[in-house]
């Protein structure tokens, strides 16, 4: 770790690395709160996360409320930087929920009794919500308590933007940016809900796949029929649904909606060479699942797969009867969930559009097909030319041992779109996060290096962005 000439930047890292007990025992207070937004029994939680939040960024001088919404509240901060400061204003966001814990029985402690345990690994923070995403949100306010405590200022203008619904799809969100976009307007927002490239190289995300969901139900006849009886002669909606997703890819891997890969953008040279130099090992990335060889499009790298190229996944496929024992039916009724990650420019609407006329074109006489909306996005991808962006990269370098990268994100987190579409300005993603934080899943934790070194990094970052 090189140190910084700036001395001011210097007693700020001191500061937080002295403080880090402190930090931790916070960290672990709001962790204990079971803000589960998706269980209405668990209301009453989301709102104590809430205040415990507008209690601890007031008590470092941020004018902090909480707002109400048609679910659960959010939490919007304003402070401002050094007078005379030229810097840009930054909005900060984090979300204060959590996901459900079950299955219980699978947790090696109660979720909401966080602890620091041991592991062959190093220090974890164990409990619902260390990584996802209470202690990355935290990395940012413990940073910023760090510079309020050594210099009795924050180096630029702050708003902090707290949601609590994002785990249950975020229903008050557009809503509540929309009315409130003249105070959410900033420069440049930050999130932290991301993570580390393979567990150790910094990354700053740049692209964010969209999501289209689809699913529907082909109906051949108006009952279950006996198979002996009218098997061969009557049309099998479940012979129909396999066809027609069977023809879905061609030998390469190339998806066969027509248009699809309209708006998907090639990937500039410098980017390409910046991910190959990453050194990404697909074939233990695969083989910590069981699998073994890259099954996308046979012309792109397998980093390009899962970041800068769309997908077409099917999720689910269900018919006739699939409980114990035998039962030999001709199913009345086949259906499927299908998911497409999407990139670039693509149009969600027009590829739902397009994917429909091409599954119906493909029905025979006898079969009809209903279908059920699901969410939809398009992708986000985020210019680097704000020189905070470059900023923030060098700034990352200097905290860790791996040079820091600009990166693509093969999920979805839509606010990063939300900031561009209603408020007009590029979201920067940073995280801490490693590939082993178990988040979603029983026993998630957030290495105790990640809480520290994530806490040094927003202080670099901030001095770097002010300057």
């Amino acid at each position: 770790m090189t140190s910084s000439p700036n001395a001011k930047l210097d007693t700020v890292l001191a500061r937080i690395d002295s403080d880090l007990p402190a930090a931790t025992d916070r960290l672990l207070e709001l962790l204990r709160i079971p803000s589960i937004s998706t269980d209405p029994a668990y209301k009453g939680d989301c709102d104590r996360a809430a205040d415990w939040l507008v209690t601890d960024l007031q008590s470092l001088g941020i004018k902090a409320e909480k707002r109400p919404t048609p679910g659960h509240p959010m939490v919007v901060g304003h402070v401002d930087g050094p007078k005379g400061s030229t810097g840009p204003h930054i909005l900060f966001y984090g979300h204060y929920d959590v996901q459900p814990v079950d299955p219980l029985n699978l947790w090696r402690r109660d979720p909401f009794d966080p602890a620091i345990e041991d592991t062959a690994k190093g220090k974890v923070i164990r409990g619902r919500g260390s990584a996802d995403d209470k202690g990355q949100l935290m990395t940012f306010i413990e940073a910023c308590r760090a510079w309020k405590a050594e210099h009795g200022e924050l180096p630029c203008k702050i708003t902090f933007f707290l949601e609590g619904e994002e785990e249950s799809g975020s229903p008050s969100l557009v809503p509540f940016m929309k009315e409130n976009a003249d105070e959410l307007t900033c420069d440049l927002a930050l999130i932290c809900d991301t993570g580390l490239f393979q567990s150790k190289t910094p990354a700053i995300m740049t692209m964010l796949r969209g999501l289209l969901g689809e699913e529907f139900t082909i109906t051949g006849p108006d009952k279950d029929l006996h198979s002996g009886m009218y098997g061969g002669l009557a049309m099998n909606p479940a012979r129909v649904l396999t066809k027609i997703l069977g023809n879905l890819f061609d030998e390469d891997g190339v998806i066969q909606v027509p248009d699809l890969y309209e708006g998907v953008p090639v990937l500039n040279p410098e980017m390409k060479a910046q991910w190959e130099g990453l050194g990404f090992d697909y074939k233990t990335f695969l083989g910590d699942v069981g699998l073994s060889e890259p099954a996308g499009e046979a012309s792109v790298t397998p980093l390009e797969m899962i970041w800068s190229r769309p997908t077409a996944e099917i999720n689910g496929i269900w018919s006739g009867y699939t409980g114990a024992g035998f039962k030999t039916v001709l199913p009345s009724e086949a259906s499927a969930k299908l998911s497409f990650r999407l990139v670039g420019t693509q149009d969600p609407l027009a590829i739902r559009k397009n994917f429909r006329a091409w599954v119906e074109a493909q029905l025979p006489a006898d079969c009809k097909i209903t279908w059920k909306d699901h969410s939809c996005s398009p992708a986000s991808q985020m210019s680097t030319d704000h020189p905070a962006f470059e900023a923030a990269r060098k700034a990352l370098t200097d905290e860790w041992p791996d040079p820091a990268a600009y990166a693509g994100c093969g999920g979805s987190i839509p606010i990063a779109g939300y900031f561009k579409s209603i408020l007009g300005m590029d979201a920067m993603l940073v995280g801490w996060g490693k590939d082993d934080d178990m988040i979603h899943s029983p026993n998630e934790k957030y290495d105790l290096e990640s809480f520290h070194k994530g806490t040094r990094s927003w202080a670099r970052m901030l001095a770097a962005m002010s300057e």
